[in-house]
């Protein structure tokens, strides 16, 4: 009996083991499912900007980790035709601390900040040869080194377009003019309406007159008929 009470509580152990193995492999799925985008870098909604000649222009990118990130290293690069050439680069230590940015360009600053998980870039001064893609690198070591990075295309014109907005004109110049029209006929319907009530009680006015005449008349000459029928005592 005593080796099948050890057996049975033998076979209860690895059952109860069984089950948070189980259970820690689903917690790791579900962990690695909420995880699964790791590090990624972004530069934003539109990933493409226009400027004038001689402008200055904001660069942005920003970074993300789920799990957080420890010596994070990032890097902004210019691709010179396929020649990528690094235009700055730096290491966040953890989150919330400043990095120091090693600046390779006369005319970049960086203005990002960790506290924002900003890392962008200004391009000062910018001529038509700063037209191009420029390239936001990130890699967390935190997550064995995985890297992530975007891209943000600058175009560089003499002159912004002004937009056209003939088409904007045309249409509120139409509302405009409908609604006015719609005004106009409201404020004439209630005039209209206006007199015509005058008129009516005017109407009405004469009609009541009218039938008091002639109501009068009607009694006087019932009087003076009465007092000719009358006879003398």
């Amino acid at each position: 009996m005593a080796s099948v009470d050890s057996t049975g509580s033998s076979i209860s152990s690895r059952l109860r083991s069984g089950d948070l193995l189980h259970a820690g492999l689903a917690v790791t799925l579900l962990l690695g499912v909420w995880c699964v985008g790791g590090l990624e870098v972004s530069t934003g909604k539109v990933s493409f900007l226009r400027a004038m000649n001689g402008s200055t222009v904001l660069l942005p990118c920003t970074y993300s980790s789920c799990i957080g990130i420890k010596n994070l290293y990032f890097r902004w690069d210019y691709n010179d035709n396929g020649t990528m050439i690094k235009l700055c680069d730096a290491v966040i230590p953890v989150e919330g601390i400043e990095p120091k940015v090693n600046v390779e360009h006369s005319r970049v600053e960086f203005v990002g900040t960790s506290k924002g998980n900003n890392i962008s870039i200004l391009l000062w001064n910018i001529t038509f040869d700063d037209e191009g893609e420029y390239v936001c690198f990130a890699r967390n070591p935190k997550e064995k080194n995985r890297n992530h990075s975007a891209i943000y295309t600058l175009i560089v014109v003499d002159q912004l377009k002004e937009a056209d907005n003939t088409l904007t004109v045309i249409i509120v110049s139409v509302l405009g003019g409908v609604i006015g029209l719609v005004i106009i006929v409201m404020v004439i319907k209630a005039l209209v309406v206006h007199f015509l009530l005058k008129d009516d009680e005017k109407n009405k006015e004469c009609l009541v007159s009218s039938s008091g005449n002639d109501n009068t008349e009607n009694g006087l000459s019932g009087a003076k008929a009465d007092n000719k029928t009358t006879p003398k005592a």
